[in-house]
């Protein structure tokens, strides 16, 4: 299994337009990516329905995971993404 812990860098945390630009490029990954928040059970991050309802907050640390063909390209991808603020960026995300 690949994991990867990053901060989230939204300042709405992921919430709205975070989340579901999180959502449309997990669902791009060639696996299937989850989203560990403490010691809560992981939500698959292609749902937007449970990012949402995870309530992250900006500087939450959140821990990615993922398993199988392309795992470790995902969980960068996504990591990436997540640790960058997209309320600031334009539709370039």
């Amino acid at each position: 299994m690949i994991e990867r812990t990053v901060i989230v860098g939204s300042t709405s945390g992921l919430h709205a337009r975070p989340a579901k630009l999180l959502v449309q490029a997990a669902a791009t990954q060639p696996t299937t990516v989850r989203l560990r928040i403490g010691d809560r059970p992981p939500i698959d991050t292609r749902s937007i329905l449970a990012v949402l309802a995870a309530r992250v907050k900006q500087g939450t640390e959140v821990t990615l995971q993922a398993e199988g063909d392309g795992a470790e390209e995902a969980v960068t991808a996504l990591a990436e993404l997540i640790a960058r603020n997209l309320d600031e960026e334009g539709g370039n995300a």
